[in-house]
């Protein structure tokens, strides 16, 4: 066994974190763990998990779970294609491989949502195979051991690290290994003032020895995030909530939200006016509600909430009076769902 990963493996078996599905013996706790963990960090996880395994203990639970009960579970991860990838790979196992993950690895990459780290993971921790696996802790990790001076999230960058990743698997031992690194990227080798002194494998590190981990990994610029400004019209009659349902596809597909439009400058002003255009709803006696802010991946968004009273309805079927009773049953993003916390703190419904 490589020194390297010998140090490492005995640094782990002292100082793993403690997670609910760390050797978990059903593969598929495994596979819902680092879909859970693409881009979202462990504490946020792990209620979240628990929760899931209890809803869906099984994928022929999960395959046969209705859509909206999975992205209830999922509500407030963010990155809501990940749970439905989730829903339709446990589809296709149930019918293909008898509701059990498959071993296999060109079947296990044919399932939606599960790329070539996801292989890697699962194939490494679930089934002892010795597969490599490079998420963002094994990046900066790589990174830094090898001094490495292309761009870590370019194609170049990324078949390097691929084959760093490779080079000192333990035979028989690579699921340790691999949970090793990622452990020591999120306690020891941060992203920024990494815990050199502490390394267990410091003696190996060549950004150490050159006093350039703060320069790795190497990024690409990014570009400057676009900010937009938005409306929301939240119209309440007899105990009930106007929503709409976003498209199947594309940002936050299938979710419901209050119908909302994006705006120049002056959101009371064109309410109405925006509202209006992309629904069809005739509005009047805007009162302001609140504010929310998020940031999606790829743009920022302000979203100035207003209750109205509408004067038209169109009957379209993306648009729902829902009870407001049942709201937390209707799978909404962050933003809705803190306009519907603002609308349950506002004045009692009944003046509505």
């Amino acid at each position: 066994m490589p020194r390297l990963a010998t140090r490492l493996l005995a640094w782990y078996a002292k100082n793993k974190r403690s997670m609910p599905w760390r050797d978990h013996p059903d593969p598929y706790a495994i596979w819902v763990s680092e879909i859970m963990l693409q881009q979202t960090r462990v504490e946020t996880v792990v209620p979240y998990f628990q929760k899931w395994m209890k809803l869906f203990p099984t994928i022929p639970v999960l395959a046969q779970a209705r859509e909206r009960d999975v992205l209830n579970a999922w509500e407030g991860l963010g990155y809501y294609s990940r749970a439905r990838n989730l829903h339709k790979a446990a589809k296709i196992i149930a019918e293909k491989f008898n509701g059990q993950l498959p071993r296999n690895l060109d079947d296990l990459r044919s399932l939606p949502g599960i790329g070539r780290y996801t292989v890697g993971a699962i194939a490494s921790m679930a089934f002892k195979m010795d597969e490599p696996t490079l998420d963002g802790n094994l990046r900066r990790v790589f990174s830094r051991l090898y001094d490495v001076t292309e761009f870590a999230d370019s194609p170049a960058g990324e078949k390097i690290l691929w084959e760093l990743a490779a080079q000192n698997l333990p035979t028989g031992q690579a699921g340790d290994y691999n949970q090793a690194l990622m452990d020591l990227g999120a306690t020891i080798c941060l992203p920024k003032n990494p815990k050199c002194p502490n390394c267990p494998i410091r003696r190996f590190c060549l950004a150490s020895q050159n006093e350039t981990q703060a320069l790795r990994p190497l990024l690409k610029p990014k570009k400057k995030t676009p900010h937009y400004l938005y409306v929301a019209a939240v119209m309440v009659r007899r105990g009930r909530v106007l929503l709409t349902q976003r498209p199947a596809e594309g940002l936050l597909a299938g979710m419901w939200e209050f119908p909302q439009a994006r705006v120049e400058a002056h959101p009371q002003g064109e309410l109405a006016k925006a509202i209006n255009a992309a629904y069809s709803l005739t509005l009047q006696k805007p009162e302001a509600l609140g504010v929310v802010q998020h940031a999606y991946t790829h743009f920022k968004a302000t979203v100035h909430a207003f209750r109205c009273m509408a004067l038209s309805i169109p009957k379209k079927k993306n648009l729902k009076w829902v009870k407001l009773t049942d709201l937390e049953t209707y799978p909404m993003g962050k933003v809705s769902r803190e306009i519907a916390k603002l609308l349950a703190e506002s004045r009692p419904f009944s003046l509505y």
